[in-house]
């Protein structure tokens, strides 16, 4: 069963394009060393509504854990991790399947 996860992370007014610069320098080289060009489906900034947020979506066609583990062994995702986390406020983690009607991603 494919498995989706949407984390979002509300981050601190006024740090977006600190997190931004983070994420393009440190965060998706180590996700993209731990697999995740096999499984991101994209990164969005909220444009409307809740603003300060980032956005991802995952697609999982097999066990999510497998990834997330190799990721949290990964140091350099660690070190990106302790740098990006003091900027944020709140983090949201969603799974989710698809609905039996529709396209899916």
């Amino acid at each position: 069963m494919t498995v989706y996860e949407q984390r979002t992370y509300s981050v601190t007014v006024g740090r977006m394009s600190e997190v931004i610069r983070l994420f393009t320098d440190d965060g998706w080289p180590a996700l993209e060393a731990a697999g995740g060009e096999k499984h991101l489906v994209g990164a969005f900034v909220s444009d409307t509504g809740r603003l300060h947020q980032l956005i991802h979506l995952f697609r999982f066609d097999s066990d999510f854990r497998e990834f997330r583990q190799r990721l949290n062994a990964d140091e350099a995702f660690i070190a990106f991790a302790e740098q990006v986390r003091p900027l944020l406020q709140m983090q949201e983690i969603q799974l989710l399947v698809s609905a039996p009607w529709g396209p899916t991603p």
